[in-house]
């Protein structure tokens, strides 16, 4: 029988106290998902490009404002609308209808991840995109290292709303369950300002105090 590293052990351990303190549903947690798209998971802006794309009606259409006329007579405009959802992102100010492609896509990601909720699991719920992205540090609080503009960030940013909102919009008890400091994951969602626009709003809404 394979024996289990005892840093994994450790770390096994810390999650299920973390998880017999704070995982357990109260009436102001679970009231706090409608008003949301809810998904099943994995989060839809965790999906690969091709995945998402075949979930995605896409349509183009000509650009206005300032670029010339070439710009004006060809179609370059991408819109995309995400079925399952509803959620829509467009893109027009490349020359390209490739570049604009590529930035509609990434619209569409951190739509996703502002505007849908999933589930978040008993246990262990970080994926493993986001144990890549804060790995722990012997059973204590990891670093989260993922830049704003990386292709990573929609999918780590979802994680962290989701979980949030699994616990009640509190950062502390949030970032116990994705081993990480709470600091760390408000800085995270500062990184987008719609998301934490979203997260005070919300906040202010349930009677908590703004973050900062």
């Amino acid at each position: 029988m394979p024996v289990r590293p005892q840093n994994e052990d450790k770390e096994s351990a810390w999650i299920a106290r973390l998880d017999a303190s704070i995982s357990r549903p109260t009436p102001a947690r679970t009231s706090l998902v409608p008003g949301f798209i809810t998904c099943p998971r994995p989060h839809p802006s965790s999906l690969d490009q091709d995945l998402l794309l075949s979930q995605c009606d896409l349509s183009r259409g000509r650009s206005g404002g300032p670029g010339g006329q070439h710009r004006n007579k060809v179609e370059t405009l991408v819109h995309l609308t995400h079925e399952p959802t509803g959620i829509q992102a467009h893109a027009g100010e490349r020359r390209s209808v490739t570049e604009n492609k590529r930035e509609a896509i990434w619209r569409l990601r951190l739509a996703l991840a502002v505007q849908v909720r999933c589930a978040v699991l008993n246990g262990d719920a970080r994926s493993d995109l986001w144990k890549s992205r804060c790995p722990t540090s012997r059973g204590g609080p990891g670093r989260i290292s993922v830049s704003p503009t990386h292709d990573d960030y929609p999918a780590v940013l979802a994680e962290a709303l989701d979980v949030l909102w699994g616990c009640g919009l509190e950062p502390k008890p949030a970032a116990a369950r994705l081993c990480c400091t709470a600091s760390q994951l408000v800085k995270l969602l500062k990184d987008h300002p719609p998301a934490f626009v979203l997260l005070n709003t919300h906040r202010a809404a349930h009677g908590l105090r703004a973050l900062k």
